[in-house]
């Protein structure tokens, strides 16, 4: 069961957005428990002192006291994988929605068509990466990766390094065989010797990709145009 919060200063912004979440998880024939805040400072309060789990949250960019974008900020130790649909009506947020790697940017003025879809992708992706798993099989051990832990995988002579959040593993495959084994357009190669996972990828800084939780990696001069152009067509759908 998906876990989803909403957070708007204004009651029946937030009444309307459960509606619609709602609607859209019955859509996706998806079961969920969806808990609505008024207040930014209680939302946070119980993510991180309550530790209450959340897969999604619709967040509004501007209200009193804690702003959307410090509570994105301050949630990421607790939740590093939730989805965060921001909403706002500036849209220069959609920058730092970027760099606090937000899963969708939805303006108010366009939230009758925006916000389900956003929804409903959000739902979707989050099932998809539920079940998507890179397999190690050797004669002495199995072992399953979730795509979703995996921060970026290296060359290491004739092994592949996968680097995780909670640790590395080794597999004697190429680089390009792994690539290919894992199929997804989130996995790009930065350099010849490096595959990155871009949904970890915070910001792209002096030729280098720095990772949510502080790694920067080397971009090769001729994997740095096409690194961002990936990036951008990535995200393109999401902000």
């Amino acid at each position: 069961m998906l876990q989803i919060a909403i957070c708007d200063d204004e009651q029946d912004t937030v009444q309307e957005n459960k509606k619609t979440a709602e609607e859209c998880l019955c859509q996706c024939k998806t079961a969920g428990k969806i808990l609505t805040y008024t207040t930014s400072a209680n939302l946070l309060w119980d993510i991180t002192e309550d530790h209450f789990f959340f897969d999604l949250i619709l967040l509004d960019i501007e209200m009193p006291g804690i702003s959307g974008m410090e509570i994105a900020e301050k949630i990421r130790p607790f939740l590093p994988d939730v989805k965060i649909i921001f909403i706002t009506s500036h849209i220069e947020y959609a920058i730092d929605a970027f760099e606090l790697s937000v899963f969708r940017y939805v303006p108010k003025q366009d939230m009758d068509r925006r916000l389900p879809s956003a929804i409903k992708d959000a739902v979707r992706l989050i099932a998809l990466e539920e079940g998507k798993v890179y397999t190690i099989q050797t004669s002495s051990r199995l072992e399953k990766i979730p795509y979703k832990e995996i921060l970026y995988i290296e060359r290491e002579g004739k092994n592949a390094r996968i680097i995780t959040g909670n640790g590395e593993s080794r597999v004697r495959k190429s680089l390009q065989q792994v690539y290919e084994e894992l199929g997804a357009e989130e996995f790009i190669f930065i350099d010849r010797g490096c595959i990155v996972n871009l949904i970890h990828i915070m910001q792209i800084r002096d030729s280098m990709a720095v990772l949510k939780d502080g790694t920067a990696l080397p971009i090769s001069r001729s994997h740095l145009q096409d690194v961002k152009g990936q990036i951008n067509a990535y995200w393109g759908g999401h902000i």
